[in-house]
């Protein structure tokens, strides 16, 4: 964990984003895209610049910057190819990350889970973890605004669905793009490597993008908000 807490008041409600952060479809999407990149002949395109350009936006808007790097229109079934190739992973191989169920149930309190994936995908993936029990009906999408993030929209649209003043709302993020969006809402903002492959490069650039404090690893998740409500 770095830096230290604000002085504002303690959070009324807990918002957590979910590629990345809850679960771990990053890895999978990008490992399947990243592939589909390379077949394209985008063969320079590393993990670290794949998670740099495309992770914590809209799939919308990352299909838009593949599209600009090839130089013409993708092929017709690319998406769906992407698509078919994760969703079969996805079934076997979806976990919710360690320590999220123990870590969310002993903080206790309100919260949502606002995130750049559809609607739809977003809860079915947590249902394959085993997680949606523990957020439903309060699941929000950027697919229900009209702007995914670096935009706030998602992330105010969850807080007043839930009567929550941004002020007094903390997120989770693992994301640039998410960390920025949070910030734009007038929230706090936690960041989170703990899928990161390259962790303290994460966590520079989460804390550079205005997180105010970076953890890898949900056992630290409840005494960091206990220390912001104490």
């Amino acid at each position: 964990m770095s830096a230290s807490a604000p002085t504002a008041a303690m959070p009324d409600l807990v918002i957590y984003d979910c590629d990345g952060t809850l679960i771990d479809t990053e890895t999978l999407y990008g490992e399947v895209s990243l592939g589909a990149c390379h077949a394209l002949g985008l063969t320079s395109w590393t993990l670290d610049h794949y998670v740099d350009s495309i992770v914590g936006i809209p799939w919308s808007e990352g299909i838009k910057i593949i599209e600009a790097a090839h130089g013409r229109p993708l092929p017709a079934d690319f998406e769906q190819k992407i698509e078919d190739a994760v969703a079969l992973r996805l079934e076997t191989e979806l976990r919710a990350l360690p320590g999220v169920r123990e870590a969310v149930t002993a903080i206790g309190g309100r919260r949502c889970v606002a995130s750049s994936t559809s609607l739809a995908p977003l809860r079915r993936n947590l249902a394959i973890t085993g997680l949606i029990q523990l957020f439903d009906p309060h699941i929000y999408s950027a697919s229900q605004v009209a702007r995914g993030k670096p935009h706030p929209d998602v992330f105010l649209h969850a807080a007043a669905s839930m009567a929550a003043a941004p002020e007094a709302c903390l997120v989770i993020e693992d994301s640039v793009p998410g960390v920025r969006a949070a910030l734009a809402a007038g929230m706090r903002v936690v960041g989170f490597t703990g899928v990161a492959h390259d962790k303290a490069r994460s966590a520079r650039r989460l804390a550079e993008a205005g997180a105010f404090a970076v953890i890898d690893d949900f056992a630290q998740w409840p005494q960091l908000v206990a220390e912001l409500r104490a």
